[in-house]
Formats: C-alpha cells, structure tokens, sequence
C-alpha cells in the first residue's frame, strides 16, 4: 500500500520510503535468514525477565494472545469437513445444496446443531501437532498446548534468556508438564529442524517483521507444515497507520511496547505475501491463503479485528492443499 507524500509527517517520509523496500526482502533468498541484528537481539533478551508480566512490557502481546486464539481456534474449526470421503452415507451429516436460511427455523436450527456436534467431535478427536516459530517466552505455545486438539507443541527461538523464561513458566502448569511431549522449547532456527520433522500447524506471529530475510524464512515454515496443515502468520501493514499507532503512540507516546520493539521498513503490506505466492506456481497451486484479518489495539478496549486487512496488523491463514 503507498501513501501520498503529502499524507506523512516528514520525520518519516524517509522511512516509508525505504520501506518499500520490504517487497524486494520478500523475495531475497540470502543464507543467514533467520538471523537478528545485536541491537534487536539484546532488545529482546532484555525482556525475557517480565515477559509474563501482565502489566508489564509484554502486556500488549499477553493482550493481542486473546485474538490469536480465536483467529486460530475459528479458522480450524469452520474449515473442518465434515463428511468423510469414506463415511457411509447413512451417517453423513445433511449439508443443503442451498442457503439453510431458507428452510423452516426449526429445520435450519436441527441442521446446524448437527453439524456443530459433527465439527466438535471430529475437533476433538484430532490430536495436532504445532510448531510456533519465534515462540519467545511462550504465550502463544502454552495457549495452543492447552486445547484438547493439540497433541504437541514444539516452541523455538533465538534468544536463549527468552526461552529460560518460557521454561520457567512452563513449570507453573501440571497440565503442560504431565506429558513430556506436550510443550517442549529448544533455541535453534527453523532451518536447523530436520527435513523429516513436520507439523500440523505451524505459527508465527508477530515474528517476520524481526527477521532480515522473511521470504526464507517463510519459505521454511511452508516446507514444515503437512498437506491438509495451517500456517498462521501475524506482522503489520507498512503503512502511516501502522507507523503512527505501532511506533510513534505505541512506544514513544503510550509506551505500550519498548522503544526499538519496531522499524517500519521491515512492516510487510500483506498484498505483498498473496503476491508472493502467486508468483511462484508451484507455491500457489500448493497452498491458499484461506483468510486474512486486520486488527487494532484501542488502550481502552484491547485488541479487535477491523474490516481490512490493509492498514495495521494483521493475521493470515494459508493452508497447505497439496
């Protein structure tokens, strides 16, 4: 997305101007893509003693984690299919070939009620597998590890002091630590995890405007989810919104987020990604990006979803179907 000139303070003009340079880091396949610059790097290990503070710096992300959950939860949920191509008929839930609106309240009411129960059972029958990519002190791990669907969550990052806070407090919760498969943490790269190892639901959120090289690095988490997976990502608009309300009020003005937790020429427009995988046709007749959800953070309500996916932050599902 490209702002007039005449729209942006001139502070920044500079900055969204090499911003967009952020279509051409989509697309740099350079070795080394997972790697941080020092300065963010020691930004982030310097968090790692309050990231489970609530209050604390990583308040808005302990925040944002509500979002996340529902984003995730909702998209697996209503993309589940409900009849088997091997289910005998007879047991098949009735799905009209016409809108269900149509039919009589009672009969629409028992028509969706059946197929809510089908999606509930085949949900929790599932035992998924998740690999959060850039997991930090573990918010999103611990949250994904505790539904009944996931069977294992496999956390990684780069910042060792983050990691030994998300262990930590790991060890606050029997549930994660009954089963030693079902949260585990380990400080590597995503291209250092074994070729074989796959998953059914990869994430990374807010994750890809930190790295040097966010095309390999997505590239990566493509190759790690198995056919029929999801890959859920989150990062922001390069944009004046985004820069007004991520940078200047969020860490300048409200403080919601240390100063430097951000550079605007890393933002990634999220056209730019659906540009990127239709560019490349075995990319695109592999996956579809099957959702994509604008959100705001408002200091007196929390975080909401928004009508475009656009301008700000944003989530996106992309599912792998072949």
């Amino acid at each position: 997305m490209r702002l007039p000139v005449r729209t942006i303070p001139s502070c920044i003009t500079i900055g969204i101007r090499i911003g967009i340079r952020s279509s051409s880091r989509l697309h740099s396949t350079n070795s080394g893509f997972t790697s941080l610059s020092e300065d963010e790097m020691s930004h982030f290990n310097a968090l790692a003693s309050s990231w489970w503070d609530v209050n604390g710096p990583q308040r808005i992300l302990h925040k944002m984690n509500l979002l996340r959950m529902d984003f995730i939860y909702s998209t697996i949920r209503n993309h589940i299919q409900l009849n088997d191509p091997e289910t005998p008929e007879d047991e098949q839930v009735y799905i009209p070939p016409f809108n269900v609106d149509l039919l009589p309240k009672p009969v629409r009411n028992t028509i969706i009620q059946e197929q809510e129960e089908r999606r509930d059972d085949i949900l929790n029958a599932s035992k998924l597998s998740v690999l959060d990519i850039g997991c930090g002190g573990g918010i999103l791990s611990e949250s994904m590890a505790r539904l009944s669907f996931i069977k294992s969550v496999k956390g990684i990052d780069l910042s060792k002091d983050v990691l030994e806070a998300a262990k930590l407090h790991k060890l606050k919760d029997p549930m994660l630590n009954e089963d030693e498969h079902k949260l585990n943490y380990e400080l590597m790269a995503i291209e250092d995890i074994p070729k074989s190892e796959t998953y059914d639901v990869v994430t990374m959120f807010e994750m890809l405007e930190h790295v040097d090289h966010p095309s390999k690095v997505l590239i990566e988490a493509l190759n790690k989810v198995n056919v029929g997976g999801w890959v859920f990502i989150s990062t922001i608009n390069r944009d004046f919104v985004s820069w007004f309300t991520t940078i200047f009020m969020g860490e300048h003005i409200l403080g919601i987020v240390p100063v430097g937790t951000h550079t605007l020429e890393k933002y990634i427009d999220q056209s730019e990604i659906r540009e990127w995988f239709d560019k490349d046709p075995e990319r695109k007749s592999s996956f579809k990006v099957i959702d994509t959800k604008g959100c705001i953070y408002l200091p007196a309500y929390g975080w909401k979803f928004t009508s475009t996916p656009d301008v700000g932050n944003y989530f996106m599902a992309i599912k792998r179907v072949s």
